[in-house]
């Protein structure tokens, strides 16, 4: 059996290490607690500054409360007749941000509002799957091709045929009128 003996200088080394320790964690602890203020103002900034220096940049961004005032611009502008601006607790859910030609822009997810790059492949398999057992002149629900079709479906004799485009895309893929710039403030 191995007994381990701390001499008077290996304790002493001991909690000076533990003191140190306990310390650099107080520290990044404090700082950790005072980032969220700096975190809140930055993100503003920082994404129209991205958007100038890279142009071009398709990852869509959740929504930032730093920038609330341009958002709710945005969302005038593509939605004219509401009623009212949304609530804070409605743009953290439905707000995103992306890119294009150097300027941040904004789109709101909605039951039919994809916020996402459009699936421009003519071959569907939900609307495929849907016209095998569908009437001639049926149309496949959204909910069988999906939200980010490009292309509306009619069922014949059991295939899905291209009936025309559900959305207008932009140079990068999106659907042109789901997005809106976020003037900066």
């Amino acid at each position: 059996m191995i007994v381990f003996r701390f001499s008077t200088l290996g304790f002493i080394a001991m909690s000076a290490f533990a003191l140190l320790a306990f310390a650099a964690g107080t520290a990044a602890l404090a700082t950790a607690k005072a980032a969220p203020a700096t975190a809140n103002a930055a993100p503003a900034e920082d994404l129209y500054k991205l958007c100038r220096q890279v142009k071009n940049d398709d990852t869509v961004r959740p929504y930032s409360h730093a920038l609330h005032a341009g958002t709710v611009k945005a969302f005038k502008k593509l939605f004219p007749d509401a009623k009212s601006a949304p609530e804070e607790s409605e743009l953290q859910t439905e707000a995103n941000y992306r890119c294009m030609n150097g300027k941040v822009l904004t789109c709101f997810i909605g039951a039919n509002l994809p916020c996402v790059k459009i699936n421009a492949q003519r071959n569907n398999p939900g609307a495929a799957d849907y016209c095998k057992t569908a009437k001639n002149g049926d149309t496949p629900p959204m909910a069988a091709t999906g939200h980010d079709a490009l292309y509306a479906y009619t069922c014949q004799n059991g295939k899905a045929v291209v009936s025309g485009t559900v959305w207008a895309l932009d140079k990068r893929g999106f659907a042109t009128k789901l997005w809106a710039e976020v003037p900066k403030p």
